[in-house]
């Protein structure tokens, strides 16, 4: 609703959505579907009830894990966000959430940035009935046989970064698997990452279609294609996600211009996904707020 009390395009939508069917229980008849849905009601700044701590309103509970990888030859740790009232009894999917450059796995939570407010978007979005009941897993996604911690930006230190994938299809997600009630499946797994994170999920969701069948970047660094990927592979083949999600700010001075190519690139191959210019936003909170604030409402919807 704007200034003068009138609804705008982006209020008159979700209206028609709770009119017709309760958030958490719609659900799309196609990837073209959700993604032409996604599209009409981006915003650049997320409203501010859903990051705040709303009275009445349950929160989830974070558990502290600890493995030891056999990828990177050391214990490696990362975080459980559970819905409020998880039970073993109820089956949950699961979304990724990965951290830049130099972080870990307490960066992209309260306990490590408070502004990102990401634990309180997913449960205000959870009590609206706007996303279903999930799992939030914050993994610490520097992935070194050789070092535990990231010593600077250089090749040997993104070659580490590469390396989550391995960690988190062979160990993590396992693990998640072994210890957790969650559901299973490309239709039930999320990722998303900011920065180097969105460098990660990008390569991942292209590299595991089969694993991940919703897909989100935030201010993704450069690296992804061309380089991990060649230009013309940065598509997928019969196994294609449900949500592609690829969000910039116009105010990013760190990887600048390089959203914008990952873009172009997806537009030039003929990949559909959904492109989230966010007018006013910065490399971190600005531009992940108003991405997590849609991204949430729409995995697990297909």
């Amino acid at each position: 609703m704007d200034s003068n009390g009138k609804l705008n395009a982006i209020d008159l939508t979700l209206l028609k959505r709770h009119l017709m069917q309760n958030g958490s229980d719609r659900k799309f008849a196609s990837a073209a579907e959700l993604m032409n849905e996604v599209r009409s009601v981006l915003v650049h700044q997320e409203p501010g009830y859903s990051t705040a701590e709303n009275a009445g309103v349950q929160y989830g509970t974070y558990e502290h894990k600890t493995i030891y990888s056999e990828v990177c030859k050391r214990n490696k740790s990362f975080n459980v966000l559970l819905p409020a009232g998880y039970s073993s009894e109820k089956k949950y999917p699961v979304l990724y959430v990965l951290h830049g450059y130099g972080g870990d796995e307490y960066t992209m939570t309260e306990m490590g940035d408070a502004s990102l407010r990401i634990r309180y978007i997913v449960g205000n979005a959870i009590a609206a009935g706007d996303a279903e009941e999930m799992i939030v897993v914050f993994p610490d996604v520097y992935a070194s046989a050789t070092q535990d911690k990231c010593s600077g930006m250089d090749d040997a230190n993104n070659a580490a970064y590469d390396n989550f994938i391995n960690l988190l299809v062979k160990e993590i997600m396992p693990y998640m698997e072994q210890n957790y009630s969650i559901l299973t499946g490309p239709e039930n797994t999320a990722i998303t990452g900011g920065s180097m994170g969105g460098r990660e999920s990008l390569f991942i969701g292209f590299s595991r279609p089969d694993l991940f069948g919703y897909v989100g970047a935030m201010c993704p660094a450069p690296g992804v294609a061309p380089g991990l990927i060649a230009a013309n592979q940065f598509r997928f083949g019969d196994a294609k996600p449900y949500l592609l999600m690829i969000t910039a700010g116009s105010d990013d001075n760190v990887v600048y211009q390089t959203p914008a190519g990952y873009h172009d690139l997806l537009v030039q191959n003929g990949v559909d996904h959904v492109w989230h210019y966010v007018q006013g936003g910065d490399h971190v909170g600005r531009s992940i707020r108003p991405h997590m604030y849609t991204f949430v409402q729409y995995i697990f919807k297909a």
